[in-house]
């Protein structure tokens, strides 16, 4: 079994490798690529030093059996080709193939079956959170159809990147050393001490293309015709995103039925205990394997109504490891 991660030197490319390390993924040998500017760089894995080789239109891939690719879109969509056209599965971390029918967009806990058929021998990973939402909504589903969600979405700088984190950091250094900000690349406004009502591109229709994809890509991997209605907010926490979720079900579910469902669903860990303060936090939450849920309650506003609180670390389960689980049910299939 031979294994690449395609965009190694980035934030989700280093967790592919700590999380291959951790999880004592099944593989013989492990490459690593990136782009010019990463090429050359040397990371240590289970003893050994892996020098990153520069990704190029050529045969690298020809004995590679699962390629983790978190390059970007645009690089996805150029060697694509490349990567499966040997019989590589490309299991793809950006957004380039997500929404096209013939490509499963895959959460294991949710769809597992439907990474088998990949008539193009690419998997895509959803969106970070769509992936921890539907974690969630899986065995909610299971006790009543879910009809509608809304959800406000509250994502940490590590959602744009190592680089923004690194900019939030400094933010916040150059606040205390002068006073002011100076460093905004990442981000259209300051982010430190701010949140800010915008990520990804505004759409036609208002929403931006992150909220777009949660409407969509929640109905492609659950196989539903629930409605999402999403607001998505980038908040100056430096780790693991969270959501306030409402979801309409075709029948009442009561918050003790909501709570065991979740309690013994796959990928999820219920922390819901007001009487002692207790619920998910993204500083509790980072560098967790688990998608943690608290605040579950009856929707005031909705007698079908559920809503409840969630949060997940968007590097982990919002990326590398929901791509990881996809290799580990394909080697073991």
């Amino acid at each position: 079994m031979k294994v690449a991660i395609v965009g190694a030197s980035g934030a989700v490319g280093q967790e592919f490798l700590r999380l291959l390390d951790e999880r004592q993924f099944p593989m013989d040998e492990l490459v690593l690529f990136g782009s010019e500017r990463s090429a050359g760089r040397k990371y240590n894995f289970q003893g050994k030093e892996l020098t990153v080789k520069i990704l190029q239109h050529n045969d690298d891939f020809r004995d590679i059996d699962i390629a983790f690719a978190s390059a970007g879109a645009g690089t996805s969509k150029e060697f694509a080709a490349d990567i499966t056209k040997y019989g590589c599965v490309m299991i793809d971390n950006s957004s380039a193939f997500r929404m096209d029918d013939d490509v499963p967009l895959v959460v294991p806990e949710c769809n597992a079956k439907d990474a088998l058929v990949r008539p193009r021998g690419i998997i895509a990973n959803p969106n970070c959170t769509t992936i921890m939402m539907v974690v969630v909504l899986q065995p909610l589903e299971q006790l009543s159809h879910i009809k509608r969600i809304h959800v406000a979405s509250y994502q940490s700088a590590s959602g744009a990147g190592a680089a923004a984190m690194q900019e939030l950091q400094q933010q916040y250094k150059e606040i205390v050393e002068t006073g002011e900000v100076k460093t905004i690349k990442k981000f259209p406004h300051q982010l430190a001490y701010n949140v800010i009502p915008q990520i990804d591109v505004f759409q036609p229709n208002g929403y931006t293309k992150e909220e777009m994809k949660m409407f969509n890509e929640t109905r492609k991997i659950m196989h539903t015709d629930a409605r999402c209605s999403a607001m998505c907010v980038r908040v100056s926490s430096l780790r693991s995103h969270s959501e306030s979720v409402w979801i309409e079900t075709e029948r009442p579910i009561s918050v003790e039925e909501a709570q065991q469902a979740i309690a013994n669903a796959p990928g999820c860990r219920l922390v819901d205990d007001p009487t002692t303060l207790t619920y998910p936090m993204p500083l509790d939450t980072a560098g967790k394997d688990d998608v943690f849920v608290g605040r579950v309650r009856k929707d005031l506003a909705n007698d079908n109504g559920l809503t409840f609180w969630l949060s997940g670390d968007q590097i982990r389960k919002g990326a590398a490891l929901n791509a990881v689980q996809i290799g580990e049910y394909l080697v073991a299939q």
